[in-house]
């Protein structure tokens, strides 16, 4: 009787398979995994870029008026720095006193260059002047900065802004304050942050399908559990980068990255999954930009449906104003808006129970990045973000766990590479 009870049950497990369909919206129209995959196929091949040279400010006309840094050997770093203490010394000497001229890094010396779908720091030079009460201690902080640099290229290792922090923290007082002249001092310099041997902490993850290697250690990301591999704060110990994937997925959420990389949606759909945990940093800005040029993939993004994960996505693909200085090597061109877009939420019949209203800072960020030159080029973009600012809506990825907790890669994800749903 036990094993006919079995039997019975088994007949009605398809049944159920096809309730769940019903319940799930959109499952029933999705096509079967190979010939999504064909779609993602040729999305791929006409998404690798020509052989055309990439555009530069020099070839625009624009380096006389906009500035960007360099990567530098430790030796030319060293060099730099010693030029700049000689001056003040020889300033010192004459009666009078130091001061440095630091590039502007304000907001009205930034410019966003279309023809390069970036953000570029102008020429604006402001003087810090040592003997000036408003200015000294600023000063102070960045001959101190420069004075540690000089030390780690003397000794050729690498710290983390934290461990700069500690070095003199009387001084320093707040890391925020440490942290900013240490870009001041890059722009100085003219070289790229990493150039400086300071790093920020491990907080980007990578897995799917890609082989590189960290240090001379080969790392399989297929084999690094559902965590992933963190991504190396020093992007010159990655090398030697292989792959089969079809496509880079860049996710903003570590919630959304664990459901994906649990679910090993790389495997059915072959991808690289990378995700920053929230605000993007530069370790994981570099990885990223290199993934793309050297494996020559498309980036598709998924993300917030609110202001913020726009910002997100545009401090990928466009720079952020903050190191506008090293847009060049921070940033990744051509990255695709997957999702989680405000039209999804009715498309997708996200139920009102899981929007949430936004505030009226939400609201002003929203107009805010209306007015920005990168979202103005991109009409699609302009009418998602109006649309979000008109109904006041916004929306997690999370929001479609309303449907099952594998919604987003069992039918969401799916259903989007198929339609080839992206902007």
């Amino acid at each position: 009787m036990a094993d006919k009870g079995k039997k019975k049950r088994r007949r009605q497990d398809p049944d159920s398979d096809d309730e769940e369909s019903q319940q799930l919206p959109f499952k029933n129209i999705l096509k079967s995994d190979s010939q999504i995959l064909q779609i993602i196929k040729g999305f791929s091949s006409t998404s690798k870029p020509s052989s055309s040279k990439t555009l530069t400010l020099a070839d625009l006309g624009l380096d006389s008026k906009c500035r960007e840094v360099t990567e530098l050997s430790l030796p030319d770093v060293q060099s730099a720095i010693e030029s700049i203490a000689l001056k003040a010394t020889r300033s010192i000497l004459a009666g009078n006193g130091f001061s440095f001229e630091v590039p502007s890094r304000s907001a009205a010396n930034q410019l966003y260059v279309p023809e390069l779908d970036r953000i570029v720091l102008k020429d604006k030079i402001i003087i810090r002047p040592y003997a000036n009460v408003s200015t000294v201690r600023k000063t102070a902080i960045t001959t101190r900065i420069l004075q540690l640099i000089h030390q780690l290229c003397a000794k050729n290792i690498h710290v983390t802004k934290r461990d700069l922090f500690y070095t003199d923290v009387k001084l320093f007082q707040d890391q925020t304050q440490s942290d900013s002249v240490l870009d001041d001092v890059s722009c100085i310099i003219g070289c790229t942050r990493s150039s400086l041997n300071v790093v920020a902490a491990e907080k980007g993850v990578v897995v799917g399908r890609i082989i590189f290697s960290d240090n001379g250690d080969m790392i399989d990301c297929t084999k690094m559990g559902i965590g992933g591999k963190a991504i190396p704060p020093n992007i010159d110990r990655v090398g030697d980068m292989q792959s089969d994937a079809l496509f880079i997925l860049l996710v903003e959420k570590d919630a959304a990255y664990m459901r994906l990389a649990e679910d090993r949606f790389y495997n059915r759909f072959p991808c690289i999954i990378v995700t920053a945990k929230g605000q993007p940093d530069v370790a994981t800005r570099l990885f990223l930009r290199k993934m793309k040029m050297e494996l020559k993939l498309p980036v598709l993004a998924l993300v917030d449906s609110d202001p913020y994960g726009l910002k997100i996505l545009s401090v990928y693909g466009c720079g952020s104003k903050n190191m506008s200085y090293d847009s060049a090597n921070l940033t990744t061109p051509d990255i695709k808006w997957l999702g989680i877009r405000p039209s999804d939420l009715d498309k997708y019949k996200i139920p009102e129970q899981c929007r949430l209203p936004m505030t009226e800072q939400d609201i002003k960020t929203g107009k805010d990045l209306l007015e920005e030159d990168f979202v103005k080029k991109n009409p699609a973009w302009v009418e998602e973000l109006t649309l979000m600012v008109k109904t006041k809506q916004k929306a997690e990825i999370q929001a479609l766990s309303t449907f099952g907790f594998q919604y987003l890669s069992e039918v969401y994800l799916p259903l989007k590479l198929q339609q080839k749903d992206w902007l």
